[in-house]
């Protein structure tokens, strides 16, 4: 069990690009493929550790829209761990009483893959202790597009006039529409970018970037991570004036 930081201020929902595991792999001279493996370990305690804190949601990137572009023999672990990673959380999700969730273009993926997913869902759809989301073939412009193309089709079909659209109808169709807005995004691995990663869910997230390769990150990294969070004004276009008189 790790100690729970006593903090007066937890995001709601943390976003992690967890990039790293093929550098991981070359620097412990791993077989090909096998840093993957070990992120996939990775995952478990920091999903405990969200939990014991009360974090309500956890969405952790495992697969991009751009990463179908990889070497098909890497396409192909990858979806072998997504796979066995379902299988794996399913219990302990059902253990800690926690949601499994997915977003991204379900359309690209196996059959198998798609109904093993829904399945999941379905089986941890009423647990309330946290969301665990798991973002596969995902990307935010897909999202953002995604969610226009819903809007148009409404307005086609005569349910919406084009007029009465707006952030808000077009927030209510994005993926996760029903989940609090990413209030803190971490990226492991030492890269300063978002590699279109919930680009609309994230417009007032606090950034934290680190050097650890996914691999290598554990919770008292994502301990002293929240310690900062919580030293940060979010001001969401105020003054630091107005933020302070509320």
């Amino acid at each position: 069990m790790h100690k729970e930081p006593t903090l007066d201020i937890l995001p709601k929902h943390i976003a992690i690009i967890m990039d790293g595991n093929n550098r991981y792999g070359k620097q412990h001279a791993l077989a090909k493929g096998a840093g993957h493996s070990k992120g996939k370990d990775a995952l478990d305690p920091i999903v405990e550790y969200c939990r014991e804190v009360g974090i309500e949601v956890l969405t952790v990137f495992a697969f991009s829209s751009e990463n179908w572009q990889r070497p098909p023999t890497e396409v192909a672990l990858l979806m072998h761990l997504l796979s066995v990673t379902i299988t794996e959380q399913l219990p302990r999700m059902q253990t800690y009483q926690i949601q499994l969730r997915f977003i991204g273009d379900r359309s690209q993926l196996s059959d198998e893959l798609q109904a093993q997913m829904a399945d999941a869902e379905a089986q941890t759809a009423h647990f309330t202790a946290m969301s665990l989301v798991i973002a596969i073939s995902y990307g935010g412009q897909w999202d953002i597009a995604h969610a226009a193309k819903q809007l148009a089709e409404q307005v086609q079909e005569g349910k919406l006039e084009a007029k009465d659209i707006d952030k808000e109808r077009l927030a209510q169709h994005v993926q996760l529409a029903d989940a609090p807005a990413v209030d803190m995004l971490i990226r492991t691995g030492g890269e300063y970018r978002l590699s279109n990663f919930l680009l609309w869910q994230s417009a007032y997230a606090e950034l934290f970037f680190t050097q650890t390769l996914w691999p290598n990150f554990i919770a008292e990294e994502l301990a002293s991570m929240l310690a900062e969070f919580a030293q940060r004004q979010r001001r969401f276009g105020k003054t630091s004036e107005q933020i302070l008189s509320r």
